[in-house]
């Protein structure tokens, strides 16, 4: 649970309640998540320093000739940084408005079609993929009870295709006959549909073949019209020779103790998957829109993907095996992984939810992660084939938590979880079985009898004395909550849980006694 104060609470008693527009019943309103330190973006700039050592010691010790990267808090650039060139012949700087190839990451633009293409009512999430990409329908499953192939499928990598990332890259630039050749001879599955994570290439390249049909237009161009323009992102492209050479990073591998230059790879059948091309300061925006669809509001839609979308597209989907690893401190991390809409989620014990996604073809590599509730993220992009960020993001953002900044929203309680706190407050000092029956759910005295439930808040009377409720207020989300009484003698921990009912009720109370507010447990994410 986290932590708001009542006085803040109160507040939202004097909102009105908006009304329903199907059944006219008064919605339960709360104000939107919020951060509680006014001071968190001072904090947190304080780490920009230590990130930049970061990634300049990774850069030279791993010989990326150029690198870009930039954080983003609150929907706003906070700091970008730069290190070497983006080519080695003339040794040209790299800056923020230097073009590197981001790869994979073009796979969340692909998400974002679909999702803008459904919300237009041109497609369905759990429409089969031959629908749309007629090629697909004499595909030969791998049992007779698999289902068809569906979008939901492909976007979430459980399509059942095997991992393909060594052949994936190199099928960037080939043609839509090639694609349909590809397709109409088979695609062997791993797994049937629908049972698995495996990484497909394939299945994002399909995709594109689906915005593009539905569309009626090219995936490049409807990309272009529908998502980068309304985002102002001007320096991405999917086409290499789009960019002015003065400012595109060349790629580079490093062997035999040297840079070689790897070929460019032009814009294919496959770019829905791979392809995409943009400047630190373009991706910056994708990002901060991303980011925007949190916290669910009323305020009015600014985007061209409604934020109820966006935030669909960043839930896990798609369950991948946990990772244990060792942080940069020696601790042991474990991390609950899954792939959501063309983007990679995961959960550890210290951050609820980290989104993004890596990008790495010959040449290039690329992350952006972000922190959903903590409104906080990551991106850069490197001009060596597979340039490896992952170790130095963890150690960025442990960075960022040491500043003490790195907090999450609070969730902020509903008039009627701050009335029924009140009231239940009033029972421990004083039982009134007026008030108990007129919060209590039906379930509640069902569950414990009433006679029972009073006994049980007088002998907390009796232990513990006069008690009050201070404004401190541990909020889960609107309707469940919990708080700590001082008390004469010790304090008491309360909880409730409101029902599913119109006006919401009491349906679980649990009183706790403690000698010391010290002694009342903290919940935890992960255990100890």
């Amino acid at each position: 649970m986290l932590r708001t104060t009542l006085a803040a609470a109160l507040l939202a008693l004097a909102l009105p309640l908006s009304g329903s527009a199907q059944s006219g019943a008064p919605a339960v309103k709360a104000d939107p998540p919020r951060f509680a330190d006014p001071e968190r973006r001072q904090k947190l700039a304080a780490a920009f320093p230590e990130i930049d050592r970061i990634f300049r010691a990774y850069l030279d010790g791993a010989h990326v000739p150029g690198a870009a990267w930039a954080v983003v808090i609150d929907g706003e650039v906070a700091h970008m940084g730069q290190h070497g060139v983006r080519e080695l012949e003339a040794k040209t700087a790299v800056t923020q408005d230097t073009v590197f190839r981001i790869a994979s990451m073009t796979k969340s633009f692909t998400a974002l079609a679909i999702l803008k293409l459904r919300d237009e009512g041109k497609l369905a999430l759990d429409d089969p993929a031959e629908r749309y990409v007629p090629e697909l329908a004499g595909l030969a499953y791998p049992t007779a009870d698999s289902p068809r192939l569906t979008i939901r499928h492909l976007l979430s990598h459980a399509g059942g295709f095997p991992e393909d990332n060594p052949w994936g890259d190199q099928q960037l630039a080939i043609t839509d006959e090639a694609m349909s050749a590809l397709m109409t001879q088979g695609i062997p599955f791993s797994n049937p549909p629908g049972i698995a994570y495996e990484y497909s290439n394939f299945g994002f390249a399909i995709l594109g073949r689906i915005v593009a049909r539905v569309s009626g237009v090219p995936y490049r161009d409807y990309v272009a019209e529908r998502l980068l323009a309304p985002l102002d992102m001007t320096s991405t492209t999917l086409e290499a020779d789009a960019v002015a050479p003065s400012r595109l990073a060349l790629g580079y591998r490093w062997e035999d103790e040297t840079w070689k230059l790897e070929p460019a790879l032009a814009d294919g059948a496959f770019g829905s998957m791979g392809g995409m091309l943009t400047s630190m300061r373009d991706l910056a925006r994708y990002v901060a829109f991303m980011m925007s669809a949190f916290p669910p509001r009323d305020d009015a839609e600014a985007g061209p993907v409604r934020r109820a979308s966006l935030r669909e597209m960043q839930q896990p989907w798609r369950a991948r095996p946990a990772t244990v690893s060792r942080g940069a401190d020696g601790g042991v991390q474990l991390s609950n992984l899954a792939y959501a809409f063309g983007l990679r989620t995961t959960q550890t014990c210290a951050l609820p939810a980290i989104v993004g996604h890596a990008g790495g073809l010959p040449g290039y590599g690329s992350l952006m992660l972000w922190l959903p509730e903590h409104g906080v993220g990551i991106l850069a992009a490197g001009n060596l084939t597979y340039t490896g960020w992952g170790p130095r993001f963890d150690a960025a953002f442990e960075a960022l938590g040491r500043t003490g900044g790195l907090a999450p929203r609070v969730p902020q309680p509903s008039p009627a979880l701050v009335d029924l706190r009140a009231k239940v407050s009033g029972l421990v000092q004083r039982w009134d079985d007026g008030v108990a029956d007129e919060i209590a759910a039906g379930n509640l005295y069902l569950d414990r009898s009433k006679d029972r439930r009073r006994a049980d808040f007088e002998a907390m009377r009796i232990k513990h004395g006069v008690c009050t409720a201070g404004e401190d207020f541990d909020v889960e989300n609107a309707l469940r909550g919990a708080w700590t009484m001082a008390c004469e003698r010790g304090v008491v921990r309360a909880a409730i849980t409101l029902s599913p009912t119109m006006p919401p009720k009491v349906q679980f109370v649990s009183l706790q006694s403690f000698a010391r507010a010290a002694d009342v447990p903290r919940p935890a994410v992960c255990p100890p």
